[in-house]
This record gives structure tokens, sequence and C-alpha cells, in this order.
């Protein structure tokens, strides 16, 4: 590795959120082949895991995802199709709009919800075991004040 790479890996080092987005899609692709590895019959990909965080409990229509995961909307649909097929997600009317679907969560998209987290538990515990209860519990509640600065500042931008 050259000088230039070297300062280009020492900066990103120092950087926290460059590390905080590494760290996380490690851990996304690492959740993807566990998850894989007790459910070999899914495609599941990172890509459509990326939705599942945006997707509210009541639904949410595909140019809202799309705007909130900031990708178009040919992109968020064949993820949303991925997944409908997967048996995952479903459409269903939009209450206040007649004309719209909302995507939302089937039940067998919530089930896999629920065994995602479980497998994410069991990731985070080998975390613990690797590095220790205080070193956890400090990621957690760093992560959880980022976390919810983030969504009061979202919040008042939705507002203005």
């Amino acid at each position: 590795m050259d000088d230039r790479w070297r300062t280009i890996e020492e900066l990103k080092r120092k950087a926290t959120l460059q590390v905080l987005f590494r760290v996380a899609r490690m851990l996304n692709e690492m959740g993807v082949k566990r998850i894989a590895s007790i459910a070999p019959n899914t495609s599941l990909r990172p890509a459509h895991t990326s939705l599942f965080p945006h997707i509210p409990h009541e639904g949410i229509r595909l140019v809202d995802l799309a705007a909130r995961m900031g990708i178009s909307k040919q992109a968020v649909f064949q993820l949303v199709e991925d997944l409908v097929g997967e048996g995952m997600l479903m459409r269903r009317q939009d209450p206040s709009d007649g004309r719209s679907k909302l995507i939302c969560f089937s039940d067998l998209g919530m089930e896999a919800i629920k065994r995602g987290l479980a497998t994410l538990s069991k990731m985070e515990q080998e975390l613990v075991l690797a590095l220790g209860d205080q070193v956890m519990d400090q990621l957690r509640t760093s992560v959880l004040a980022v976390h919810d600065h983030l969504n009061r500042q979202e919040y008042k931008v939705k507002q203005a």
C-alpha cells in the first residue's frame, strides 16, 4: 500500500461515522448470511434489509419509501416486488386514498423480522463475549443517543 492509500485509510479510521457505516454494512452482511444459513430457501440480500427500517407498522406508499431511502422509485419497486414474491411484504389499500397502495409487512414478514432480530441478538452476544459487557453497554448507550438525536432532528425537519 502506498503512502496516499495509507493516509486515506488513516483518515477513514479517524472518521467515526465512516467506521460506523462500515460496521453497519459488515453486520448487515453477516446477518443476511446467517439468515440464509438457517432459511436456505430465502433470497434475502442486504439491499432488501435496507428497506425494513423504513417501513412503519401502518405501511408506506412506494413513492414515500423511495424518498425515505433516497433511491429511485424503480429501484424500490424491484426490491418490494422481490419481497412480495417471498411473501414478506404485501400491498394493501391506502385508507386515505383509494387509488394508492401501502407497502406493509405480511404475517410471514413479521415472523421474519422476529427471526432476524433473534439472529442479531445472537450476534450481539458474540460481541459481548469478544469485547465485554462494558464496551457493549457503552456502545448501546452511545448509538441510542445518536439515534434519538437524529430522530428528533428528522421530526423537526418534517414539521417545517
